[in-house]
């Protein structure tokens, strides 16, 4: 059908899912405007699309949507919604995802999409079919320090990576009296943790070092049991009483992967890391240098160079505006951006995509695909102890 859009230079988007990522959605967009003011379109909140009773009119009220709805399917087909947030659960990335893209929407879809790459492949042929754009919710690769480190790393100035350490690890489920929800079932979210956890630093994997070949994996699910909730619930729940249901999906994962360079990288990832919250980060050798990043320092990078190689010192250095965008949210170095300024940072790439502005930054369905291949290739390996092969693809340049 096609889009109405009643003020020239504007977008007008929908939000489909009201928890905590469709607040960060929301408030990215609103706030994309202000940190980017040559941005080619102005998004204009148009509806938000929630099952929960009550939670889309409350978002509606507090944020400025138009309108909203219960039932995200009477948005498909209306015409004057152009774009759609999708930060749903994973396994409605594919129902949703092919449904607004048949429609000529253009969407901006949470990561992993959906819960295996059958999925992600699905949603991205209905993009490719209808001609939309589409970006996907790899934010951490939008940080100044890692684009720094990606320049370096192009630069030569680590010399060839060698191996590399990747770890995303924490603790929203290490509480046994934790609820019981869709994250902990296989067929509605996948493989736990990997598809969580382990789906962000594949990308990084991948946006800083190139593709996987193969990969060597294990997995466990360390709290077997959980008590389904009474009520919906947002967010990490204690829940004293209720049946106890087995879950179903990884609480932690460690893999060992090979890249076509031939480079080796391990990657952990545990939801369950006892005193460790959102500790995010990796560490990348190479012959000349080294590099590391930590994301709850989000604004450093260490780094060690020289041609001597043994025995060089690790230096700090301080993000400023020259490393990414970094300059629309901060004048000057050692002002470290948020967890929520990484989303505007997608926000702003994703409606420039919509625009048609040449290079628009972002991850896109393509680079969810890829992912996803290495994340069954995981799960894959978890199951059976051998080494798996990662499934061929066509894919092109990691931006």
């Amino acid at each position: 059908m096609q889009n109405e859009r009643s003020t020239p230079g504007e977008l007008r988007v929908a939000v489909v899912g009201f928890g905590w990522m469709g607040r960060v959605h929301t408030l990215a967009y609103r706030r994309a405007v202000e940190h980017f003011p040559g941005l080619a379109l102005r998004p204009r909140l148009t509806a938000v699309a929630d099952e929960v009773p009550g939670r889309a009119a409350e978002a509606a009220a507090l944020f400025g949507f138009e309108r909203s709805t219960t039932d995200w399917r009477t948005l498909v087909d209306a015409p004057d919604i152009e774009a759609v947030s999708i930060t749903a659960p994973n396994f409605l990335h594919r129902e949703i995802g092919e449904a607004f893209a048949s429609a000529g929407k253009h969407i901006w879809i949470e990561k992993p999409v959906g819960v295996n790459a059958a999925d992600a492949r699905a949603v991205e042929a209905a993009a490719a079919t209808a001609g939309v754009t589409a970006r996907v919710g790899f934010n951490y690769r939008n940080a100044p320090a890692v684009r720094r480190a990606k320049r370096l790393i192009e630069e030569g100035a680590i010399g060839t990576p060698t191996h590399a350490s990747f770890r995303l690890l924490g603790d929203y489920a290490a509480d046994p009296a934790g609820a019981f929800t869709w994250r902990y079932e296989l067929e509605r979210a996948g493989h736990g943790v990997v598809g969580d956890l382990a789906a962000h630093a594949v990308d990084l994997i991948r946006y800083l070092l190139g593709e996987v070949v193969d990969v060597t994996a294990s997995g466990a699910i360390f709290i077997g049991e959980r008590r389904r909730p009474s009520a919906a619930t947002t967010g990490h729940v204690r829940v004293e009483t209720g049946d106890l249901i087995p879950v179903e999906n990884e609480d932690w994962s460690a893999s060992v992967l090979t890249l076509v360079s031939g480079a080796k990288v391990t990657l952990e990832a545990s939801r369950v890391a006892v005193g460790h919250q959102n500790d995010y980060g990796f560490r990348i050798h190479g012959t000349r240098g080294a590099l590391e990043w930590d994301f709850r320092r989000m604004g450093e990078l260490l780094q060690a160079a020289g041609e001597q190689a043994q025995d060089l010192p690790m230096a700090t250095v301080f993000t400023g505006p020259g490393d990414g965008v970094s300059a629309a949210f901060q004048p000057g170095s050692a002002l470290s951006l948020s967890y929520d300024d990484l989303k505007v940072i997608e926000a702003e790439g994703f409606v420039q995509a919509v625009a048609g502005v040449e290079n628009a930054d972002g991850a896109d369905l393509s680079d969810a695909v890829s992912a996803a291949e290495v994340l069954d290739a995981i799960a894959a390996s978890s199951e059976s102890g051998a080494r798996v092969a990662v499934a061929e693809r066509v894919a092109g340049p990691v931006r």
